[in-house]
């Protein structure tokens, strides 16, 4: 569909009338076209109906395009993975009642991982408000918790006002959800309409993200430039901030190893020797050894939440901490830093770039530091899987990494997303999962939304048989778009993290764990929305099959049969200091005390290796 481009003009004939009076819908629809939205996820109903007719004459001027879903939460989800994908702002409608409810998982996903999305609901006419009318739910008091603003439109002559301010705060900032809230009779009624331009007024209390002081500036380069040990911990903020290229310069200046949250995936090049790939709970050995051992870990767009840390007061025990972060609520949450850079991300490490001198040296420890890392990494190693046998988990995203190595991917929630999250080395961007939540069913409409969004580019959504589930319906929306998506679920016929943890802390309880009985023919399920579908029992054919998905024109679900008892390590138990991982590779022959003190400089290590991170010396 060709989309017009944004509109500067401001005399706004309905297309109906003719004249200046128009709906409430209509400037709704006026207003979200000022704004540049081209693309929206949506279900109809009965309260939003005004907004829908008012819609359809939008799409027949080329305004934009609705995309139809088979479930709210599916538009919500997707809205996401478009705004992940652009770092624009996602929109979604739905009507009032259950319609609005079934956006809160949604909505709750975004605000956890900092997503800007526009929500944009039905309700019951004004008059009705408060009576228990036909499917009214006060969803502006229900998503109070989970935006970063709401609105209730009580007045048609304020929706372009409202609109221009729940862009702004939206995507100003740390980015989130907001919501407008629009009574039938608001959206149908007739009123003298004056847009108001994108970007033309800030709303009242918004605070603007504060400037770092100069001196804290140089304060943070004098500590890089002091430590024997430093580490780069990179979150999402720093893929909101667009930050992604100013980190490399900083790593590569000072030779600083990088680590990864799960939201900060692609923030940094994982194929680069400097990257240490995710720490936390799934993370790399080498990534919790060495935050474990750092002298200096530079938080950059990250909270500091229980995932990555483990049991917080052993978190980075042996490190200062320089906290990079543009919402100053995140400063000191869990960890205090020794010192807090607020402001936007981009900004602050531009500035600490331009204080460096033109010639700035690598630290004069980083290449001992880095050889112990790299011993972990030999020691270490993300698992292998043998050549015989079933089809282990594992292979199938090596497999996926080394036939797509450049494409979007979206996952679900569970095992399946933690070995994705461990084997695959995604850009900026290109990485979109549902971290902060968790939650279940967040795929297939996430991939949605990117392919709506980017419909040139390859999109795999990794799935697990037990979490696509949740919005299997969501098919339907791939095949009466043609959205190409390619879904792999990765089926061991459990929900799989919970069984693992059933088998590691509830004695193997297996309780409402198991999805074998009434697991569904994914093939025969794929066919019966119309889209093609590929079943994999036998490692002689994983590549070959998921090659033939990759290569087919349309929507594909390939069902690979996986090892079905197979665990995701490395794991750090709850309760544990992100060095006490289970699952490691066992080395009898490399064994060392896991506490020891270097013999040349007294250095006493924590974790277990063959170089003291102090001095570099042979233990």
């Amino acid at each position: 569909m060709t989309v017009t481009p944004v509109r500067t003009d401001f005399t706004t004939p309905h297309p109906l009338t003719g004249t200046q009076r128009v709906s409430g819908g209509f400037a709704l629809m006026d207003a979200l076209h000022r704004h540049g939205v081209q693309h929206i996820f949506g279900y109809p109903g009965g309260a939003i109906l005004p907004i829908y007719d008012e819609l359809h004459q939008a799409e027949s001027r080329g305004w934009l395009q609705h995309i139809l879903v088979r479930h709210e939460q599916g538009a919500a989800h997707a809205a996401d993975g478009y705004a992940r994908a652009t770092g624009r702002v996602g929109v979604c409608f739905a009507t009032s009642g259950p319609g609005a409810t079934n956006l809160v998982t949604g909505i709750a996903t975004a605000q956890m991982d900092s997503v800007p999305l526009l929500v944009i609901t039905g309700q019951v006419s004004r008059s009705a408000i408060g009576t228990d009318a036909f499917q009214e739910t006060d969803i502006f008091g229900i998503t109070l918790p989970i935006v970063k603003h709401s609105w209730v439109v009580r007045d048609p002559r304020d929706m372009g006002r409202i609109v221009a301010q729940a862009f702004y705060i939206a995507a100003q900032g740390r980015p989130g959800p907001v919501l407008i809230d629009v009574p039938k009779d608001v959206g149908q009624e007739l009123f003298p309409y004056t847009p108001v331009p994108p970007g033309s007024l800030v709303p009242r209390g918004f605070t603007p993200p504060p400037t770092a002081p100069d001196g804290v500036i140089h304060q943070a380069l004098e500590m890089i430039r002091g430590s024997r040990r430093p580490l780069l911990y990179v979150g999402g903020g720093a893929i909101s901030a667009g930050a992604e290229g100013l980190l490399a310069v900083l790593a590569k200046r000072f030779r600083i190893p990088v680590t990864t949250t799960l939201m900060g995936k692609g923030a940094f090049d994982e194929n680069d020797e400097l990257s240490v790939g995710m720490l936390g709970m799934h993370g790399t050995a080498y990534a919790n050894f060495a935050v474990t051992e750092c002298d200096l870990l530079i938080a950059c767009g990250a909270r500091f939440d229980d995932r990555v840390t483990g049991k917080l007061d052993t978190f980075a025990p042996r490190a200062q901490v320089i906290h990079f972060e543009i919402d100053p609520a995140e400063i000191a949450k869990n960890r205090r830093p020794e010192l807090a850079v607020v402001g936007n991300l981009k900004h602050s490490l531009g500035r600490l770039l331009d204080c460096c001198q033109p010639n700035e040296p690598p630290l004069s420890t980083a290449a001992t530091w880095l050889q112990c890392i790299a011993d972990w990494k030999q020691r270490y190693p993300l698992m292998t899987p043998p050549a015989s046998g079933d089809i282990y988990p594992q292979e199938v995203l090596i497999a996926v990494r080394d036939l797509a190595p450049d494409s979007f991917v979206t996952t679900d929630v569970g095992q399946h997303q933690m070995w994705a999250a461990q084997y695959l080395r995604n850009g900026p961007r290109q990485w979109i999962s549902s971290s902060g939540l968790g939650t279940m069913g967040f795929g297939v409409p996430a991939a949605m939304g990117v392919l709506t969004a980017l419909p040139d580019q390859q999109v795999i959504c990794v799935a697990g048989d037990a979490s696509i589930l949740m919005n299997i319906q969501e098919l339907g929306t791939l095949a009466q778009y043609g959205l190409p998506a390619k879904v792999i679920i990765i089926n061991n016929q459990w929900q799989g993290m919970v069984r693992q943890w059933q088998e590691s802390f509830y004695q193997e309880r297996y309780s409402a764990s198991n999805m074998n009985n009434g697991m569904p023919d994914f093939v025969a399920l794929a066919a019966a929305f119309g889209i093609k579908g590929l079943c994999i029992h036998a490692r002689e054919d994983l590549h070959s099959g998921l090659q033939a998905a990759l290569e087919h024109q349309g929507p594909v679900l390939v069902d690979v049969r996986v090892r079905r008892d197979e665990n995701c390590y490395p794991m750090v138990p709850p309760g544990k200091s992100n060095a006490q991982m289970v699952g490691l590779p066992s080395h009898p022959e490399l064994a060392v005390a896991s506490s020891r003190d270097c013999r040349k400089c007294g250095f006493t290590t924590a974790v277990d290796h063959l170089f003291c991170p102090a001095c570099g010396a042979k233990l």
